[in-house]
């Protein structure tokens, strides 16, 4: 099927052609009709398979029928990077559209927001946090809200944003279409769907934690201590250009940063402690190859949207298996190819069994005989561990949790 046979609106389809895009992708081919029919749908697909467009199109195409001088579409998202990434997707398709889009996130000042608000968007894109502040100033009305659609589900989850979720939805109109999308439905994300939608489809394409298709994975055992060293080493054998490198926090990624820009290296790093303005700069080189190495925290494994990605590096696994799935949907998006690759210390082999258990598949492992690991217990960063502690010389052990850098 193609975008023309789906019956979409004609200024829809230019826009459509301008991007280059001819083709729908598998989730696009099953909800872009589902949500022209004015069904529910729950979308379970990783990232980097147009979701966005699968829900953005046939929205597009609804508002054609109608006027309204009120809010008619609300998209929730978990992240500022997201936010920004949808806006300028509904922007983009909806290029040759009279119609008004806004979109709300923290981090920046709120007066500008207020003032798109208060002259009436049809459209609004926002994270939750700041939404409700919206809301408790007065500057939303939902009374003619006709669809909602909640976006990376389980990232919200993740972040916390569940229960502002919860009260957003209580100021909504019962009657609606709800769209509901999320790359893994853990208990907690299956109970909200159910709350929320009504009779839905369920379009699951890729089954829950499995990776990408054009994803080539592949770990390289090494110690903590030579990562860095093993790192520059690989981004030299295999011609990186363009490198996603993850850490688990914030220090370590200015750190590691510094480390490769004293190498010659021109990096960047990305995490939550940098400006929303510093961050958008930040993107905005990388997009360009300004920047041939960024490296982030788990902040940029959703809704960081960059063609050409051609490896992402996993510097230390992620605190859970889900997010390495994520993180690596950075890479072969769309239907591409990409490599993964993780720099594995003795004391994260737990990390990768949990992975594969994960993903139902072994990750190939390679050893580079210089940099091989001699196997001893060491970590820059270690993973939750308890000691015991003794009182009075000789009282019962006690157990104490350490301080972690995040």
């Amino acid at each position: 099927m193609t975008f023309e046979e789906m019956g979409l609106a004609p200024e829809i389809l230019r826009a459509v052609k301008a991007k280059n895009y001819e083709t729908p992708t598998p989730i696009q081919e099953q909800a872009i009709p589902a949500v022209l029919e004015g069904k529910d749908v729950i979308g379970c697909a990783q990232t980097g398979t147009g979701k966005t467009a699968g829900f953005t199109l046939p929205i597009l195409h609804k508002l054609r029928e109608g006027r309204s001088p009120s809010l008619r579409v609300l998209v929730l998202v978990p992240t500022r990077e997201l936010a920004a990434q949808v806006h300028e997707s509904i922007r983009t398709y909806g290029r040759y559209m009279r119609l008004k889009t806004g979109v709300v996130f923290g981090g920046v000042n709120i007066e500008r927001q207020t003032m798109t608000l208060r002259h009436g968007v049809d459209i609004l894109v926002a994270t939750p946090g700041r939404l409700l502040d919206h809301m408790r100033q007065g500057n939303v009305s939902y009374k003619n809200l006709e669809v909602l659609v909640i976006d990376e589900a389980d990232r919200m989850l993740d972040m916390g944003f569940i229960p502002d979720v919860r009260m957003i939805i209580k100021h909504l109109p019962v009657q609606r279409q709800t769209l509901f999308f999320s790359a893994t439905m853990a208990p907690e994300i299956q109970k909200l769907a159910h709350e929320i939608l009504k009779q839905p489809v369920v379009i699951q394409i890729a089954r829950q934690g499995s990776t990408a298709s054009g994803v080539r994975q592949v770990v390289y055992p090494v110690d903590a201590s030579r990562k860095r060293d093993l790192l520059l080493h690989l981004i030299e054998k295999e011609k990186m250009d363009h490198v996603l490198v993850f850490t688990r926090t914030k220090h370590r990624a200015d750190h590691l940063a510094r480390q490769l820009e004293g190498k010659g290296k021109r990096v960047a790093a990305l995490h939550s402690n940098k400006s929303q303005g510093a961050r958008t700069r930040t993107l905005e080189e990388f997009r360009r190859g300004s920047i041939q190495v960024l490296v982030a925290t788990n902040i940029a494994a959703r809704g960081l949207d960059v063609k050409g990605i051609s490896h992402v590096v996993n510097y230390e696994f992620p605190d859970s298996p889900e997010d390495y799935v994520h993180r690596i949907g950075r890479t072969a998006r769309a239907e591409a190819t990409g490599d993964a690759i993780s720099l594995m210390s003795p004391n994260e082999r737990g990390n990768l069994r949990d992975i594969e258990r994960l993903i139902g598949s072994k990750i190939p492992q390679v050893t580079i005989t210089e940099f091989k690991s001699h196997g001893h217990v060491q970590e820059e960063s270690p993973r939750r561990e308890f000691r015991p502690r003794h009182q009075n010389g000789g009282g019962p052990s006690k157990w104490r949790r350490p301080v972690f850098e995040r």
